[in-house]
């Protein structure tokens, strides 16, 4: 059985770089491993499972389940009859992940969680409950496509007193939203995911329950 890791797609050569190194470290562990992407780059999802012969699990690396995966990704999958799990993040499965960031980054007086955004409002309640879920209060803002903005969010806390205000990256890879996030006012922007090793345990961890079930 083929694993189909899909990720968004990015034209930064060096989130590029962070998604071909996840999908080496998974490959090490899972056996066959292939990469795709639902948007940006190729090949597309649709293209890669065509040429694929056998069964494959797809496994969106996405943090949240969006439109990329409940439309796109999920559309590919059933129309190649191939088994799909869950986006990443659903489910709080990286909360842990951002806790050794925040961790990492040292005191803060207020944090915001920094997410990509989306127009889907399941989406946008995936975000809140990991916000939730964080040892530390937190509030969320997005890059895109929501609102409060992350600047906002930032904002915001400068106004009630806020002094050092830590953003939590809750993006897979560097891209044109990270890279946003610097400009956001905080003082601080914590690196994105791809690299923690929990990404690759919740992708291992999900494709042993879709696959067993497949």
């Amino acid at each position: 059985m083929t694993l189909l890791l899909v990720a968004h797609g990015t034209r930064v050569p060096a989130g590029q770089a962070q998604i071909r190194d996840l999908a080496r470290r998974v490959a090490r562990r899972a056996g066959e491993v292939r990469l795709a992407y639902a948007d940006v780059q190729a090949p597309h999802v649709r293209d890669a499972l065509a040429d694929l012969a056998g069964p494959a699990v797809v496994v969106p690396l996405l943090l949240t389940n969006g439109y990329h995966a409940r439309v796109d990704i999920a559309g590919a999958a059933a129309s190649a009859g191939a088994a799909v799990t869950p986006a990443l993040g659903a489910g709080g499965r990286l909360v842990g992940a951002l806790v050794d960031r925040l961790a990492a980054a040292g005191p803060a007086d207020a944090v915001v969680l920094a997410a990509a955004g989306s127009t889907d409002p399941r989406s946008r309640a995936e975000v809140e409950a990991v916000a939730a879920a964080l040892p530390v209060p937190a509030v969320v803002g997005y890059a895109a496509s929501a609102s409060p903005t992350v600047p906002e969010a930032v904002a915001t806390l400068r106004t009630a007193g806020a002094g050092r205000v830590v953003i939590a990256t809750y993006l897979l890879a560097d891209g044109r939203f990270h890279r946003s996030l610097h400009r956001a006012g905080g003082d601080l922007v914590t690196p994105p995911l791809a690299d923690h090793p929990a990404v690759v345990a919740v992708v291992l961890g999900l494709t042993r329950v879709v696959g067993s079930a497949a």
